[in-house]
Protein backbone atom coordinates (compact mmCIF):
# COMPACT_ATOMS: atom_id res chain seq x y z
CA UNK A 1 0.00 0.00 0.00
CA UNK A 2 2.87 2.33 0.83
CA UNK A 3 4.42 1.75 -2.60
CA UNK A 4 1.18 2.60 -4.34
CA UNK A 5 1.06 5.90 -2.45
CA UNK A 6 4.66 6.67 -3.45
CA UNK A 7 3.86 5.78 -7.05
CA UNK A 8 0.88 8.14 -7.12
CA UNK A 9 2.86 10.95 -5.46
CA UNK A 10 5.68 10.42 -7.96
CA UNK A 11 3.24 10.60 -10.89
CA UNK A 12 1.78 13.84 -9.51
CA UNK A 13 5.27 15.29 -9.07
CA UNK A 14 6.24 14.39 -12.65
CA UNK A 15 3.00 15.94 -13.96
CA UNK A 16 3.65 19.15 -12.01
CA UNK A 17 7.22 19.38 -13.34
CA UNK A 18 6.04 18.81 -16.91
CA UNK A 19 3.31 21.47 -16.61
CA UNK A 20 5.79 23.87 -15.02
CA UNK A 21 8.37 23.37 -17.76
CA UNK A 22 5.73 23.84 -20.48
CA UNK A 23 4.44 27.10 -18.95
CA UNK A 24 7.58 29.10 -18.17
CA UNK A 25 6.46 32.21 -20.04
CA UNK A 26 6.02 35.41 -18.05
CA UNK A 27 2.53 36.84 -17.57
CA UNK A 28 1.44 40.15 -16.09
CA UNK A 29 -0.89 39.59 -13.13
CA UNK A 30 -2.95 42.69 -12.24
CA UNK A 31 -5.01 43.23 -9.10
CA UNK A 32 -7.68 45.34 -10.86
CA UNK A 33 -8.71 45.76 -14.50
CA UNK A 34 -7.22 48.88 -16.14
CA UNK A 35 -10.45 50.99 -16.24
CA UNK A 36 -11.24 50.31 -12.57
CA UNK A 37 -7.61 50.92 -11.57
CA UNK A 38 -7.70 54.31 -13.35
CA UNK A 39 -11.00 55.16 -11.64
CA UNK A 40 -9.76 54.18 -8.17
CA UNK A 41 -6.30 55.57 -8.72
CA UNK A 42 -4.55 52.43 -7.52
CA UNK A 43 -3.04 49.74 -9.64
CA UNK A 44 -0.88 46.80 -8.65
CA UNK A 45 0.60 44.33 -11.08
CA UNK A 46 3.37 41.79 -10.95
CA UNK A 47 5.06 39.72 -13.63
CA UNK A 48 5.31 36.02 -12.83
CA UNK A 49 5.93 32.79 -14.73
CA UNK A 50 2.64 31.20 -15.75
CA UNK A 51 3.36 27.96 -13.86
CA UNK A 52 3.56 29.89 -10.58
CA UNK A 53 0.14 31.38 -11.26
CA UNK A 54 -1.27 27.93 -12.06
CA UNK A 55 0.28 26.22 -9.03
CA UNK A 56 -0.69 29.14 -6.78
CA UNK A 57 -4.29 28.87 -7.93
CA UNK A 58 -4.26 25.13 -7.19
CA UNK A 59 -2.87 25.71 -3.68
CA UNK A 60 -5.40 28.47 -2.94
CA UNK A 61 -8.22 26.24 -4.19
CA UNK A 62 -7.07 23.34 -1.99
CA UNK A 63 -6.81 25.58 1.07
CA UNK A 64 -10.27 27.04 0.48
CA UNK A 65 -11.68 23.52 0.05
CA UNK A 66 -10.07 22.31 3.27
CA UNK A 67 -11.39 25.29 5.24
CA UNK A 68 -14.86 24.92 3.72
CA UNK A 69 -14.97 21.22 4.59
CA UNK A 70 -13.68 21.85 8.13
CA UNK A 71 -16.44 24.41 8.68
CA UNK A 72 -19.06 22.11 7.17
CA UNK A 73 -18.07 19.21 9.43
CA UNK A 74 -18.03 21.28 12.63
CA UNK A 75 -21.59 20.21 13.50
CA UNK A 76 -20.54 16.55 13.29
CA UNK A 77 -17.50 17.15 15.50
CA UNK A 78 -19.60 18.96 18.10
CA UNK A 79 -22.23 16.19 18.06
CA UNK A 80 -19.49 13.60 18.58
CA UNK A 81 -18.06 15.59 21.48
CA UNK A 82 -21.52 15.85 23.07
CA UNK A 83 -22.08 12.09 22.66
CA UNK A 84 -18.67 11.34 24.19
CA UNK A 85 -19.42 13.60 27.17
CA UNK A 86 -22.81 11.96 27.64
CA UNK A 87 -21.23 8.48 27.54
CA UNK A 88 -18.71 9.50 30.20
CA UNK A 89 -21.50 10.91 32.37
CA UNK A 90 -23.53 7.72 31.99
CA UNK A 91 -20.54 5.52 32.89
CA UNK A 92 -19.90 7.65 35.96
CA UNK A 93 -23.58 7.35 36.94
CA UNK A 94 -23.54 3.55 36.49
CA UNK A 95 -20.47 3.24 38.74
CA UNK A 96 -22.16 5.40 41.36
CA UNK A 97 -25.39 3.36 41.21
CA UNK A 98 -23.50 0.07 41.46
CA UNK A 99 -21.74 1.41 44.54
CA UNK A 100 -25.08 2.38 46.11
CA UNK A 101 -26.58 -1.04 45.28
CA UNK A 102 -23.98 -2.88 47.34
CA UNK A 103 -23.75 -0.33 50.13
CA UNK A 104 -23.88 -1.99 53.55
CA UNK A 105 -23.58 -5.55 52.13
CA UNK A 106 -20.80 -8.00 52.61
CA UNK A 107 -18.21 -7.70 49.82
CA UNK A 108 -18.25 -11.42 49.06
CA UNK A 109 -22.04 -11.49 48.76
CA UNK A 110 -21.95 -8.40 46.54
CA UNK A 111 -19.44 -10.07 44.21
CA UNK A 112 -21.51 -13.25 44.06
CA UNK A 113 -24.64 -11.24 43.37
CA UNK A 114 -22.93 -9.43 40.49
CA UNK A 115 -21.77 -12.69 38.95
CA UNK A 116 -25.29 -14.10 39.09
CA UNK A 117 -24.47 -17.17 41.19
CA UNK A 118 -26.13 -16.05 44.45
CA UNK A 119 -29.85 -16.63 44.75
Amino acid sequence: MRYIRYLILGAIAVALVVVSMANRGAVNLSLLPAPIADLVGYSFSVTLPLFLVILGAIVVGLLLGFVWEWLRESKHRSAAARAEKQAKDLKRQVRRLEGEKHEGKDEVLALLEDSGTAR
